[in-house]
């Protein structure tokens, strides 16, 4: 089934301060996840950014904040499922969208739980494997398998910026390009 822009919104889940450190590959994940954000920013899909426990765990990292500059604001939660949270099920629930495109941390924890809630509700749910990790790499490993046999699309942050832009000659096309460059 294709994934089109006006169907989907993204969930950016726990790119936080004190968790990043620990994330195995962290680098590379949090230049895949910049450019993933820019790129839906550019499309118009609705991003919504969660933090788990700000108070202990920080702050979104200041990367992914520079994304939206002022504009940047996030919902707080304690729930490990983004879906068990009430105003971020809201908030999903107003934007009217089929695909909830997902990326984030711990992949075995938060984005696996938010991910099977997601689909459960009805959801078509995309895994945006590049962009997501955990502290230990076979625990992303387990995830994204059991995430695939429940039924989530994988795919990459370049395979999904392509898949929602569509057409070469898209105004939005070159602005992808440059950003995959």
């Amino acid at each position: 089934m294709r994934i089109d822009k006006k169907d989907s919104l993204a969930l950016v889940i726990d790119f936080q301060e004190k968790l990043i450190p620990a994330i195995d590959k962290n680098e590379i994940l949090l230049q895949n996840t910049e450019i993933l954000m820019k790129g839906l920013d550019i499309l118009e899909v609705p991003l919504i950014i969660t933090q788990q426990y700000t108070k202990g765990l920080g702050m979104t990292v200041e990367s992914l904040q520079n994304v939206f500059g002022n504009s940047f604001q996030y919902f707080d939660k304690t729930t490990f499922s983004c879906y068990d949270d009430e105003i971020i099920l809201e908030n999903i629930k107003n934007y009217g969208k089929k695909n909830i495109i997902i990326c984030g941390i711990e992949a075995h924890i938060c984005v696996q739980q938010t991910v099977i809630d997601c689909m459960a509700a009805g959801y078509q749910v995309i895994v945006v494997e590049d962009c997501i990790s955990s502290r230990k790499e076979n625990d992303k490993k387990l995830a994204m398998h059991r995430m695939t046999q429940e039924g989530a699309i994988a795919a990459t942050y370049e395979s999904i910026l392509f898949e929602l832009t569509r057409d070469s000659r898209s105004e939005k096309f070159k602005e992808i390009s440059k950003l995959i460059k």
